[in-house]
């Protein structure tokens, strides 16, 4: 990976942060200044795929940091944003905005074996371009009472698919194949190759 300065960061999750330390990334953050911003771009499509709706909303929210670092007049250096998805099947499990949402989503999650899209973007010298990591992840069979003591505790909210692999959830996980920075939300591998490209001219951007 070749060294810069630094770069930036257009996320608010304090796990990408803690992933680019992790591989001794300098960077800076550059985020939105309204919440909605993000909440409008993450917005689901009718008939999506995961997989269109992972890549489509990471390189909408590239091309709103890469205007909002002009509008702002950032020195220049290569922008980072990333989204991940959990899907079961064909359908998208998003972040829970209540507790009866975190319920459904850990009830359809129990015992199943469900996908983690994580797609990567970097923008420098006036073009992108992504990675995507997919991974697959086994849930045990989980009773009422522990989705109800899990959501109790707040933990589910602001994350897709209502877990963090990191966090208590970890406990629940029987089998995982893939990429576990990518389930964390930010594969290294992934990020990692795209960082070393920056010395050579990137796709124009469409």
């Amino acid at each position: 990976m070749t060294t810069l300065d630094f770069i930036y960061l257009a996320s608010q999750s304090l796990r990408r942060q803690q992933l680019l330390e992790q591989i001794n990334v300098k960077f800076r953050l550059l985020l939105p200044e309204l919440p909605e911003d993000t909440e409008a771009l993450e917005a689901e499509r009718q008939g999506e795929s995961p997989l269109d709706y992972v890549q489509r909303v990471t390189r909408a929210k590239l091309q709103a940091a890469v205007q909002r670092c002009k509008q702002r007049q950032c020195p220049v250096a290569p922008i980072l944003c990333a989204d991940t998805t959990v899907a079961l099947g064909s359908r998208i499990w998003g972040k829970p905005m209540h507790a009866d949402q975190a319920r459904e989503t850990l009830h359809a999650l129990s015992g199943q074996t469900h996908q983690v899209f994580t797609s990567v973007a970097l923008a420098w010298a006036g073009g992108y371009d992504t990675r995507l990591s997919v991974s697959q992840v086994t849930f045990q069979k989980l009773s009422s009472a522990q989705i109800d003591h899990y959501v109790s505790s707040a933990e589910p909210f602001g994350k897709a698919g209502a877990y963090a692999i990191q966090g208590p959830a970890a406990a629940w996980v029987s089998h995982i194949e893939g990429s576990y920075s990518g389930i964390m939300g930010l594969p290294l591998f992934e990020t990692s190759q795209l960082l070393s490209e920056t010395q050579n001219p990137p796709p124009r951007v469409e």
